[in-house]
């Protein structure tokens, strides 16, 4: 199947298929760690049970996730022994600690308040519990903290020197992981764990609403994830845009590939929002572009000039199309998520949040959104950076392990195989899950189907979980403020 690779195409796509996997769990976990820990602490100050019973509900959820990213982190990390060797020689001295700070603060923060938080509210009491749950929360995004301090390093590098064998080593680790990229790198990418999670929440709330099914909680979850999702989103535009910016100032050439440029635009460039790129005719075939909006995005000038990829040589280009395609990806997602989030207030405020059918069914459409643009932004970022895996100083040609095709390829075709089986079982699994009813108080399912009318509820719900009035009247009033 892959005899046509060499090895370094093969430890490529082993480490993009593994890194894939990998990157959604995380992803879905910081955000959802805080999500649990705003649960617990609005029970704490209303005393209301339907926040401890959604937390009750994801906190299941949550440990699968956060198991699942465990495991696949770990076997991605031993790539870096494996197929990237030189890479991890050569970086080694800055990569392997900051790595190194991850697991002894993030992950053993994670780790050692995990099990208090998922099984000891009824023994620590409700104080200790709430601060597990916020340590656990705190530690995803430690995490997040210093995987992203890594990246942005390679992305950016900076506070380093060479020394005679070659090696990366510190000068300044103030400027290794507060490097140029990284506050841009971080935000970004917390506001889309956030998205992420919001998404999905506010899909297994819409589902359970279509289902006429426990509507205090399936509407309190749904309610929660809308607002979040009309506070993020627009600012994660906004990230994105400023993430842009800096990405155009350290990394001109992966903007390029984004943006479809192979000719400079002395006088302003178009805006290219479809079209497929040719790389090796050096053009974007059936282009739709606006003109000279890039320039005016980019450098907020209409006329501003911006180069091309005929300023770069062959062999400094990234792959034109996939960066091209994944950002377009990932910025269409966005607006849609925009989108959702405007809806969602414009239907809170006509009173219909918890009965517009066309709103919920959208919002379980979206639900897989988030996993699929953090995806895409990965890709861009990841391929944009090539040919390099240090920018500007280490090729990904020169980061390769003395390993032949045929044992890079063999892994391959088992990862592929173990993962497929073991996270898509555990995927099934969460799925399962989020189609249950939460259950109450009294570790009881959700109602069955209902249809509810009469009712004058605090926030749009009824006023208890089997408080609602059964009419069986479809057209009643089963949502309010």
């Amino acid at each position: 199947m892959f005899d046509h690779f060499d090895a370094l195409i093969l430890a490529r796509i082993q480490f993009a298929f593994t890194v894939s996997f990998h990157i959604i769990f995380p992803a879905f976990s910081i955000g959802l760690a805080s999500y649990l820990a705003v649960l617990e602490g609005l029970h704490l100050w209303t005393k209301k049970p339907v926040y401890i019973e959604l937390f009750d509900f994801w906190k299941t959820i949550f440990a699968l996730a956060f198991g699942m990213g465990v495991v696949s982190g770990i076997v991605m990390s031993y790539q870096f022994g494996t197929n990237w060797s030189v890479f991890s020689d050569k970086a080694g001295p800055i990569v392997g600690p900051l790595m190194g700070y991850e697991v002894l603060s993030a992950f053993f923060l994670e780790a050692g308040f995990l099990g208090v938080m998922l099984f000891g509210r009824k023994r620590v009491g409700p104080g200790l519990h709430f601060f597990a749950t916020l340590m656990v929360a705190f530690g995803t995004l430690m995490s997040a903290t210093w995987i992203l301090s890594v990246n942005s390093w390679m992305q950016t590098p900076a506070g380093f020197a060479m020394n005679e064998a070659g090696q990366f080593v510190p000068t300044d680790w103030w400027a290794v992981i507060f490097n140029p990229s990284f506050p841009y790198r971080f935000t970004h990418m917390v506001l889309a764990a956030y998205l992420t999670t919001a998404l999905v929440v506010g899909a297994v709330g819409a589902y359970h609403l279509l289902r006429r099914t426990a509507p205090l909680r399936a509407g309190t979850m749904f309610s929660m994830a809308m607002g979040m999702i009309s506070v993020v989103a627009p600012l994660q535009i906004l990230a994105g845009d400023a993430h842009g910016l800096n990405t155009l100032e350290h990394q001109p050439v992966k903007v390029m590939a984004m943006e479809g440029h192979f000719d400079s635009h002395p006088n302003g460039a178009p805006l290219i929002l479809f079209g497929i790129p040719n790389q090796e005719e050096k053009r974007v075939d059936y282009a739709v572009e606006v003109p000279k909006l890039s320039s005016l995005i980019l450098k907020h000038d209409l006329n501003a000039p911006l180069n091309g990829l005929d300023t770069v040589p062959d062999e400094l280009e990234p792959p034109v199309e996939i960066v091209f395609f994944s950002f377009r990806v990932m910025v269409a997602l966005g607006f849609a998520m925009l989108g959702l989030g405007l809806w969602s207030l414009y239907c809170r405020f006509k009173g219909t949040l918890y009965s517009s059918d066309w709103l919920h069914r959208l919002a379980v459409v979206m639900g897989p959104a988030g996993f699929v643009a953090v995806l895409a932004g990965w890709i861009t970022t990841e391929v944009g950076r090539q040919p390099y895996t240090v920018y500007g100083h280490l090729m990904t040609t020169q980061s390769l392990s003395p390993i032949s095709a045929p044992a890079v390829a063999s892994s391959l075709i088992a990862f592929i195989i173990v993962y497929f089986l073991v996270f898509g079982a555990g995927t099934f699994y969460i799925l399962r899950l989020m189609g249950r009813l939460p259950r109450d108080a009294h570790g009881h399912l959700g109602q069955g189907p209902i249809r509810t009318t009469g009712f004058t509820p605090a926030p749009g719900l009824p006023d208890s979980p089997g408080g609602a009035h059964h009419h069986g009247n479809r057209g009643g009033a089963r949502h309010g403020a």
